[in-house]
């Protein structure tokens, strides 16, 4: 995994030796030697992380955390602080700063490249979804919202089989967080792949199950995929450690526990977890909006051409017939200009969910524009396609539309053509035929269903 790294630190040596180990694997490296110098380099060459000494002259690194972190363009890099310090008071007062880990000097070279790796991995993903984000709001499908808040109380699964331990967990938590312990491993899964939670705590000392095997579950099931994981680790089990952060996971706290590291730990998973799955919530939004019609709910022109040209690729290798209904709401105009736009956005989503009661669940409906809509119905002939046609006219026809919050009441018709794909139609070919059919119903005084076979 390449990436961009901004070593800082006020002593050369200290750079040089980390510039040389992450050189060697193959890493590209930029280097500050004070704070200013450093905020100007993450602006101007947008590392993928930040490796950054605490103790410096003029700035200290919490104060360039807190400024990397309060500035858009530079919030969603990684920090990590290299540091002497091993008090948890300094651990938390980086955190709150907005430090995403430490690591102590001397820098052992296993915990480095195991927490740049797992920092990285992170980075690219988030960056991944900021830029489907961002894709999605220059094309005005989505507002710009603004990160990362709590949308949400946090929803924690803490698994350890300890009691006592467990006990600790919940008494600290139980405040600010709903907690659900569980002591059995194979229970935790099920409860974490239907749970919903925002993180993951688990304890690295457990005796009943293995931990390590644990988070590699996790991982492995799709629902708990992007489940963040923070563990509890004995000095013993720096091994352990390691090899978690290996298998993805997100964070640790060393044991004796001290509450106030722990509980900004777990601020900082919650608040990354609520961000990424607004950002993939919003990625799937933005997906849905591209391809349905913003008043009615259906599909729109584009999906349902891919969508045709799909199911006659069907007919030709599946001999399977497509059967298209094209409908068209009688003098809508004439709705429009009398009551109004809002009338007539009225009648239109009125009309989209009578269409939507009326066809099958395997049919695809869209607005075509305007007053038009398509229904394409795979694996159907035309008598079953007529008979679903006679039934939406009717369904439309037989009862008003109520109207401008149920102040006016429409009676309102349409027309419908009808047709059955050949071997030989292309999305163009089936739509003429289907349109020509309702320009017949039209003239033929509208109100009515004609199909179109094409010979």
């Amino acid at each position: 995994m390449s990436a961009r790294i901004l070593v800082v630190d006020d002593v050369v040596p200290n750079v040089k030796i980390l510039e040389a180990k992450l050189s060697v694997e193959y890493y590209d490296v930029i280097t500050a030697y004070n704070g200013l110098d450093a905020l100007e380099l993450a602006k101007d060459k947008s590392p993928d992380l930040v490796l950054l000494d605490v103790m410096m002259p003029q700035m200290d690194g919490f104060e360039v955390c807190k400024r990397l972190k309060a500035d858009p363009t530079t919030a969603h890099i990684p920090v990590v602080m290299v540091t002497a310090l091993s008090e948890a008071a300094d651990r938390v007062q980086g955190l709150e700063a907005g430090a995403d880990d430490f690591l102590t000097k001397p820098v052992d070279d296993v915990a480095l490249f195991a927490r740049v790796k797992s920092l990285l991995r992170l980075k690219m993903m988030m960056d991944e979804f900021r830029l489907r984000e961002e894709t999605s709001q220059d094309l005005g499908v989505l507002n710009s919202e603004d990160h990362p808040e709590a949308v949400h109380r946090g929803r924690l699964l803490a698994i350890d089989d300890n009691e006592f331990s467990a006990s600790q967990l919940l008494k600290i938590f139980s405040d600010n967080y709903d907690v659900t312990i569980e002591g059995n491993m194979e229970e935790a899964l099920v409860l974490a792949r239907g749970g919903d939670f925002d993180l993951a705590i688990v304890s690295m000392s457990a005796v009943s199950f293995d931990p390590l095997r644990l988070c590699s579950r996790i991982r492995t099931f799709e629902e708990t995929r992007q489940l963040p994981i923070l563990t509890l680790v004995d000095d013993s089990d720096a091994d352990k450690l390691v090899k978690g952060l290996d298998l993805g996971v997100n964070d640790y706290v060393m044991r004796p526990i001290d509450s106030n590291e722990l509980i900004v730990r777990t601020r900082t998973q919650v608040l990354r977890k609520q961000y990424q799955d607004r950002l993939r919530h919003n990625y799937h939004r933005s997906m849905e909006l591209a391809v349905t019609d913003g008043l009615t709910g259906l599909y729109n022109r584009r999906y349902m051409t891919n969508h045709l040209d799909t199911q006659l690729q069907k007919v030709k290798t599946e001999f399977k017939s497509v059967s298209i209904l094209i409908m068209d709401i009688d003098f809508f105009k004439e709705v429009n200009d009398t009551h109004g736009h809002e009338a007539g956005d009225d009648v239109l989503k009125a009309f989209s969910g009578r269409i939507g009661k009326s066809v099958r669940g395997i049919d695809l409906a869209c607005r075509f524009g305007g007053e038009e809509f398509v229904v394409v119905m795979p694996d159907t002939d035309l008598a079953v396609a007529n008979g679903v046609a006679e039934r939406l006219r009717c369904e439309i026809a037989d009862y008003p539309f109520e109207v401008s919050r149920g102040s006016i009441s429409l009676d309102i018709t349409c027309s419908i053509g009808v047709t059955m794909s050949t071997p030989e139609d292309t999305t163009d070919s089936i739509m003429k035929r289907a349109d020509d059919a309702l320009y017949q119903a039209k003239r033929d005084g509208r109100n009515r269903v004609v199909t179109n076979t094409g010979a």
